[in-house]
């Protein structure tokens, strides 16, 4: 018998235990400040209405770039059974091609811009499939680090967690109706006060989606802290259907560190010794008007104005000017120092942003490489990702897709089975990579040559290796070819 909790009171306690476990870390603050100062919000709570407060945004800049590189290349999925046959291989190609659609459908491109921004400013990215009764679809949404609680806090596995909370912040007349709809009583849905990013007018109320499997299967409640909205159902799904990237790993935590954290005293820097630099110039760049007032009753800086004197203008000094020092050319190279250093530590050198300009092309594959080996660990990282987004979406598939028009890429639609995806048990290796624009010359390039000396002699084979963009109208040339060598077969055969 199953001792997890699904009563309201209960998983709202165990909320609690993991909204705990985040303060303790100090991760809310972390997450307002990091989020404050890459917006350039970075002068809020100091009050000094007299100093220019310059924001020189290092760290949006260098995010920027975090998010170009990584997510710079087209990353692809591909099947591969481990133990290949015709079933196989056909069910490994139709999922290629329904994943690749399901990919392009969700946006899954966008939102792994999303995630990557998430994870290097707050310390993790998180996305959260769901499927669409109305579409048939499957869906995701990134939701935030603060959001996601897990029942081992300490264990870095979302598949090893004995529950999952998924919390949102709804209107409680929404909550109310799906409640009444799924046979419970609305009037138990209550408001829980008012959270930072709720309109003061709004009646919101904190949804709570918890997840934990049982016997290999995942199980659902969705409840508020004052009364069921869903009871518990079982998903079908073998995997939680939430995927999690955090920056870097911290040891015994499930939250990652954010790229931002560490260098945010640097960034505080570089703004005051600014702000103090052009204090200073302000100050001292213009000079200051010294006169005798027992002679000039009032000093006037209008142009070719006369000044009325009391005696002799020729007989001595009435009036001259004093300029302050000027500032230490120390400062400025501080300033640059120290955006210099912190680009270079969070892994964006000058090279990698541009700054360099490579002579040869040896000179602009080196700087490339150079420039991406700091990310390396993030990449690896997001490719592991995004091989557990793929891995979600094959799981609900096989629960809720049934038997429904599929393609395997080669043009033609049939009816497939996405149930025998459970019912064989069907072992696939799913590999990501990069499918940018370069590798996919390369691949062209290779399938020339290998055509050329002869290695390659079938043109259905050399055709089939090419992407299908760079060919218009793949299907039907591959038809065509297949048809010929079938008649030039059969001619053979009858001789």
């Amino acid at each position: 018998m199953s001792t997890m909790r699904t009563d309201p009171a209960g998983i709202w306690a165990e909320y609690q235990k993991g909204v705990s476990y985040n303060e303790s870390l100090g991760l809310y603050e972390q997450v307002r400040v990091n989020e404050r100062f890459y917006v350039g919000k970075q002068w809020e709570g100091l009050y000094a209405p007299d100093l220019d407060k310059p924001v020189i945004n290092v760290l949006k800049r260098v995010v920027s770039y975090f998010i170009s590189m990584i997510v710079a290349d087209d990353v692809s999925a591909s099947f591969t059974p481990f133990e290949p046959d015709e079933q196989s291989d056909h069910a490994c190609r139709v999922l290629s091609h329904e994943t690749a659609r399901i990919i392009e459908q969700t946006g899954l491109k966008d939102l792994s811009r999303d995630v990557i921004r998430n994870a290097a400013v707050d310390g993790d990215g998180c996305l959260y499939f769901y499927y669409d009764p109305q579409s048939a679809q499957v869906c995701a949404e990134v939701i935030d680090n603060t959001e996601v609680h897990f029942g081992m806090p300490g264990v870095q596995s979302v598949q090893k967690q004995p529950y999952v909370i998924v919390t949102a912040r709804r209107h409680i007349d929404a909550v109310r109706r799906e409640a009444e709809e799924n046979g419970f009583d609305g009037g138990d849905i209550l408001p829980d006060g008012v959270r930072e990013g709720d309109q003061p007018d709004d009646d919101m109320v904190t949804v709570l989606v918890k997840l934990w499997k049982e016997r290999g299967s995942v199980h659902a409640v969705r409840t508020t802290a004052s009364g069921l909205v869903r009871g518990e159902w079982d998903t079908g799904y073998r995997l939680y259907p939430l995927a999690w990237m955090p920056w870097d790993k911290v040891r015994h935590s499930f939250h990652g560190q954010a790229a931002l954290t560490a260098v945010i005293p640097n960034q505080i820097a570089i703004n005051q010794l600014f702000a103090m630099g052009i204090r200073s110039v302000k100050m001292n760049a213009f000079p200051k008007i010294l006169y005798d007032k027992s002679r000039i009753a009032r000093w006037s800086n209008r142009v070719g104005e006369a000044i009325g004197v009391v005696g002799s203008p020729s007989e001595q000094v009435l009036a001259q000017s004093v300029r302050g020092g000027d500032m230490s050319g120390q400062v400025v190279q501080l300033i640059e120092l120290l955006t210099q250093r912190t680009l270079e530590f969070m892994g964006a050198s000058d090279a990698s942003l541009g700054n360099v300009r490579p002579d040869n092309t040896s000179a602009i594959i080196a700087t490339q490489k150079a420039s991406a080996m700091p990310l390396e660990l993030q990449r690896m990282e997001f490719y592991r990702f995004t091989e557990d987004c793929v891995r979600i979406m094959t799981d609900m598939m096989a629960v809720h897709y049934g038997v429904r028009p599929a393609s395997a890429g080669d043009g033609k639609t049939e009816l497939f089975d996405f149930g025998m995806l459970r019912r064989a048990n069907l072992s696939t290796r799913v590999d990501i990579g990069s499918a940018a624009y370069y590798s996919e010359l390369m691949q062209i390039e290779t399938l020339d040559n290998l055509f050329q000396k002869g290695i390659i002699t079938d043109a259905v084979t050399y055709l089939e290796g090419i992407p299908d963009q760079y060919v218009r109208g793949k299907s039907r040339i591959l038809e065509k070819l297949r048809e010929r060598q079938n008649a030039l077969s059969d001619a053979a055969q009858t001789r």
